[in-house]
């Protein structure tokens, strides 16, 4: 369980600011794509959804952007036959639709590999392995060719769509991946169990640390500049 607000959009895009400050930002391959040699073939159920989707394949995963202003994302992962024993850390690809982990000798899925994938809605497994959350957090589990398939993940909150019995007051249920889910402040409330009113105080909270910020920058600059003319 998790606790958040939506007010918080102003916190993330001032901590996104200041970072931009501190260092230049600038896009990163996708290790995850680059877990094992190979790149995702058509044929495959990743591909043929890829294809579908309209997807670009970049080694193992199917990469999309929904619109202009947004870098790519992974909507499928194909990492079937990669000799892959242990599944502890997918967090690159959280926007995940599809992924694939057959033909791999896997002992143990860690229980927390797949939180956070509120989007993913089709799994295939070896044939011995329990899917994500357990067969009850999908709307269909079946075995096809020796494996097993997860299909359709579940919400884990309640339907009705009113303040969930599992968060604290002022709190409303959402998704968080397959058995998983997160408790957001309602509006106007924050903090723990959310049991303050009002807007976060972000200038007052962020202001010295994005003002220090701006200052060590300028000095970093300032002294880089005046060893370039010593030189």
């Amino acid at each position: 369980m998790k606790a958040g607000s939506s007010q918080q959009n102003s916190v993330v895009f001032f901590v996104i600011f200041n970072l931009c400050v501190c260092v230049s930002c600038r896009l990163t391959e996708l290790q995850v794509c680059k877990l094992c040699s190979g790149t995702v073939v058509n044929s495959t159920t990743v591909g043929h959804f890829c294809l579908l989707y309209g997807g670009r394949i970049d080694g193992r995963c199917c990469l999309r952007n929904d619109n202009t202003t947004e870098p790519e994302h992974i909507i499928g992962l194909d990492l079937s036959n990669c000799s892959l024993t242990h599944v502890e850390d997918l967090q690159e690809a959280t926007t995940v639709k599809w992924i694939d982990l057959s033909l791999n000798p896997i002992v143990n899925i860690s229980d927390t590999a797949f939180q956070g994938f509120i989007e993913l809605n089709y799994m295939i497994l070896p044939g011995d392995i329990v899917c994500p959350g357990g067969n009850t957090s999908w709307d269909k589990v079946e075995f096809k060719k020796g494996n097993c398939v997860c299909e359709g993940q579940k919400n884990m909150c309640n339907q009705t769509g009113q303040l969930s019995t599992n968060c604290p007051e002022n709190s409303l249920c959402a998704p968080y991946g397959p058995g998983f889910f997160e408790c957001n402040c309602a509006d106007n409330h924050r903090g723990y169990k959310c049991l303050r009113e009002g807007e976060f105080p972000v200038l007052r909270v962020f202001g010295p640390i994005g003002v220090s910020t701006v200052v060590i920058s300028f000095l970093m600059w300032f002294t880089q500049r005046r060893k370039a003319k010593s030189l």
